[in-house]
């Protein structure tokens, strides 16, 4: 049976329906990937200069210590059979009075002491409790809002809650690049640089890997 004009027609309208189907599709993902990881994308970026550049970018710690004893009750708290974390009451007492988070954190015991590590992104700190008198020293290492963003970038003493966010962030950049290299290949008929730009974004890392690292 002769194909007829009408026939080509229709499956050319057939095709250029699912041509615009995946384009609105393909464009609609990508700008929501692109909106949903643009703020991290950003922080990433910056902090990969600032970590690649660690030690041109001199950076001053700043220590604070605090020093005190906790009340009589919550001092006998410790008396008894030694624990992680913390007594909740000696925790609480901490935060509240002097702004020691310490609840919840694994506790080192021995004889003498109660010491908690306290690492944190940007620094760290640590807290060491005497068992018998009850006093403490509570010392804090800030070492600046560029450490502080480094150290987000690596996930670096930051918790769960942080690290799931840098999975979920990784998974909407697969995404926005993928959407995009599908797009580029949607286009590439209009724009005749498309495959030398992403051969170059291919090669060029290669390259560098296999000429300058020894």
């Amino acid at each position: 049976m002769a194909t007829g004009p009408a026939v080509i027609d229709t499956r050319a309208a057939a095709a250029a329906g699912r041509r615009s189907w995946w384009l609105k599709t393909l464009h609609r993902w990508h700008w929501i990937s692109a909106a949903a990881s643009l703020a991290g994308l950003l922080v990433f970026a910056v902090t990969g200069i600032t970590l690649n550049h660690a030690a041109q970018i001199e950076s001053t710690a700043e220590v604070s210590t605090v020093t005190g004893a906790l009340p009589e009750d919550l001092a006998a708290a410790l008396q008894g059979a030694p624990g992680a974390p913390l007594p909740p009451a000696v925790a609480g007492w901490l935060a509240d009075a002097h702004g020691i988070r310490a609840g919840g954190r694994a506790a080192e015991w021995d004889a003498v002491e109660v010491y908690v590590s306290l690492p944190r992104p940007g620094g760290d700190a640590w807290l060491a409790i005497d068992r018998q008198s009850g006093e403490f020293e509570y010392e804090r290492t800030d070492r600046g809002v560029v450490s502080w963003l480094n150290d987000l970038h690596k996930g670096r003493n930051t918790g769960a809650a942080w690290r799931w966010f840098i999975d979920l962030l990784a998974v909407a950049c697969v995404l926005f690049a993928l959407t995009g290299l599908v797009l580029l290949w949607l286009h590439a008929r209009q724009r005749t640089g498309t495959w030398p730009l992403v051969a170059t974004g291919l090669v060029l890392p290669v390259l560098l890997i296999l000429l300058f690292m020894h």
